[in-house]
């Protein structure tokens, strides 16, 4: 006999949508037996019925030819010979009447009770399991629901408990219903053969056994081929068995599992993390807007494939894709009070999708795979061997900080060389072969924060006129903005800034930006201090935009290098030349993430070094103020868009104060 198709009973805990796919072509082959089982046995019903008409007919026809013989015909001589001939037709007639009967009770017991017992009994044992899968199926969905619904205030322990033991009763019974429907679906395809030829082979026996005792007219050829058909059946029924069996045992292997597999969140404290994936599949919730204000969350099935991130509902045949994930960030987010929450966001800067993990584990390795996958990893000749090494080198390369004070604690020994004759810092080695090692030693800290916490707490609360934390204030502030020639606004967004050991290149910036995303992406830091970066022709300010205090400023001339990212023209950095309290100096580079092209900005510094370098020279000053147009109050104009970019500035302002 050829192979049976088969559910496996170790998927039946996962209920992936592929295996939910192939159960639906389980189901509906199941559904297609069922309605040829009915006209089946319809059929062999009006079979059984005309042999039951046939006893019926060949009782009242051995009557009928008795009954002649009381007949009283007015010409009823010579009818002796006729009479005697019914008497001995009467005779066959009763003997076949008898043979009629048991072939009528064979065919009752051997053709049409086995098919109402396989419909009544296997069929029906097949639906009820599956009502049965689909209730336990919608209540472990409403305990999921109401389980990703939880908040994340520690008072509610006790709720989160009992929701969580109410998740893996649920999740316990959609286990045990599932094998033993996934069971009965496998057995049906054994009884399904048996019940289609047990049947036939009681009828054709019937049948034979009819004739052969009225005439033997079947030859031993066909006792040779029911013999055979018997022994199939023999054989069938011994499979069926050995199967059953093999299910019993691995049903009761996969029931008496650990409780951690039906538990959510099992492990809080401390899940093995795979930090190293570039491949990632599971249950995720979906964040849907249903109206300005209004969200609705759904719990579909999301995997990987390449750089895409696809989704398959439960039934469909394959997955759609959701997000392109080549060169997107990912990053945890506090969404409606939810856990383990986490946002996709496109190239562009645009804010992508929003999804909910079930649990710490699976958030984690969620970000942690889209990080790898955003970096094209999976295009290199050994993925894993590459993430693993990426993934090292943030961990070693990265101490985030969150302060302003704790700057300049762990500074490497070997940053610089310092010459004391000249009191200049010299490269160890020329620009062209510095390596990122070079650039930023190992180990230095990251800030994160652009503002200490407290200051700001102090900010917000503090009545009448604000001071300012960094002691300027703003008359001044003022008074440098009316005498400088340029002036220029952008809003921005803090990601970090860490101290570096070469200004020489463009490539301390770069790799600066890496090492702060990175940063970020490895330990979960989603908040950004927002603010307005004024360029003017002395300095670089950057500005509350609700309060309007400067919170820091950089003279003009202590920028010594600058440069846009090549790829998200969006991010932003410049390397600041820093004095020490003991006379010293250092260099740490700054990354902003703008609205706008950083090379607007790039170009706004650069017009304000030019003016600096152009006063000493009236000369050339002159020819510049020739060369870049004046605004109404004599200031210079950098872009033609500036009115477009003012605009986008205060609807900005507005958005961050709402």
């Amino acid at each position: 006999m050829p192979a049976v198709d088969k559910l496996l009973l170790e998927e039946a805990l996962q209920d992936s949508p592929q295996t939910r796919s192939l159960l639906s072509v389980f189901e509906e082959d199941a559904g297609t037996l069922t309605e040829y089982t009915n006209q089946l046995l319809q059929a062999m019903q009006r079979v059984y019925g005309a042999q039951n008409e046939m006893c019926l007919a060949t009782q009242q026809l051995s009557k009928q030819l008795l009954a002649y013989e009381k007949q009283h015909f007015a010409l009823g001589k010579g009818d002796e010979e006729v009479i005697s001939t019914l008497h001995y037709f009467s005779k066959v007639v009763d003997e076949l009447n008898i043979l009629h009967s048991e072939l009528a009770k064979q065919l009752a017991d051997t053709m049409v009770l086995p098919i109402i017992q396989f419909r009544e009994k296997d069929l029906t044992e097949v639906s009820t399991l599956k009502d049965l899968f689909g209730i336990a199926s919608n209540e472990h969905d409403v305990s999921m629901a109401k389980y990703s619904r939880l908040p994340k205030r520690k008072e509610n322990e006790k709720l989160k408990t009992e929701v969580a033991k109410e998740v893996a009763n649920a999740r316990r019974k959609q286990h045990l219903s599932s094998l033993q429907y996934y069971c009965a679906l496998n057995a049906l395809q054994y009884r399904k053969r048996v019940a289609m030829m047990e049947p036939m082979l009681g009828y054709t026996r019937g049948q034979i056994n009819f004739f052969k005792k009225g005439a033997e007219m079947f030859s031993k050829r066909m006792d040779s081929f029911l013999s055979s058909v018997s022994d199939m059946v023999q054989s069938i029924q011994g499979e069926l068995e050995a199967e059953a069996e093999k299910m019993r045992v691995s049903q009761q292997d996969l029931i008496t599992v650990n409780e951690s597999v039906y538990t959510p969140d099992s492990d809080v404290t401390s899940p093995a993390i795979n930090r190293n994936l570039i491949q990632k599949a599971g249950y995720l919730n979906l964040r849907n807007k249903t109206g300005l204000v209004t969200t609705t969350w759904e719990r579909l099935y999301f995997f990987t494939q390449g750089g895409n991130l696809m989704c398959q509902p439960r039934g469909a045949v394959a997955g759609g894709l959701i997000q392109d994930l080549d060169n997107c960030s990912v990053m945890a987010v506090d969404c409606e009070d939810r856990r383990y929450c986490f946002q996709i966001t496109t190239p562009t800067g645009k804010a992508g999708i929003t999804l909910q993990a079930e649990s710490k584990k699976e958030y984690e390795e969620w970000i942690c795979a889209i990080n790898n996958i955003s970096r094209q990893i999976y295009l290199t000749d050994n993925p894993e061997a590459a993430a693993i090494k990426l993934n090292q080198t943030a961990l070693q390369a990265v101490t985030p900080i969150t302060s302003f004070g704790k700057k300049h604690e762990v500074r490497h020994p070997s940053q610089n060389v310092k010459n004391m004759e000249n009191d200049k810092i010299i490269p160890s080695e020329s620009v062209s072969n510095q390596e990122p090692t070079q650039l930023i030693a190992p180990g230095t800290p990251i800030q994160f924060d652009i503002v200490l916490p407290a200051m700001e707490f102090l900010d917000q609360n503090r009545g009448g006129r604000r001071a300012n934390p960094f002691g300027e204030s703003e008359d001044s502030s003022k008074d440098e903005e009316e005498d400088s020639l340029l002036q220029q606004m952008f809003i921005v967004r803090f990601l970090g800034s860490m101290a570096v050991q070469s200004d020489a290149t463009s490539e301390v910036i770069y790799e600066a930006m890496r090492q702060v995303l990175a940063a970020r992406a490895i330990h979960n830091i989603f908040r950004m201090t927002e603010s307005h970066l004024m360029v003017t022709s002395k300095n670089l300010r950057l500005i509350d935009p609700q309060t309007q205090v400067t919170r820091t400023s950089f003279d003009l001339p202590t920028v010594t290098q600058f440069a846009a990212h090549q790829d998200n023209r969006r991010l932003i950095g410049f390397v600041v030349h820093l004095s020490e309290p003991l006379g010293e100096e250092s260099m740490s580079a700054y990354v902003f993430e703008s609205n706008t092209e950083g090379e607007k900005i790039c170009y706004a510094i650069s017009l304000g070094k030019e003016i600096i370098e152009a006063k000493k020279d009236p000369a050339a000053l002159a020819q510049l103020m020739k060369s870049v147009p004046f605004t109404n109050d004599g200031k210079f104009i950098l872009l033609n868009d500036a009115s477009e970019e003012e605009g986008a500035i205060r609807e900005e302002g507005e958005e961050s104060e709402a």
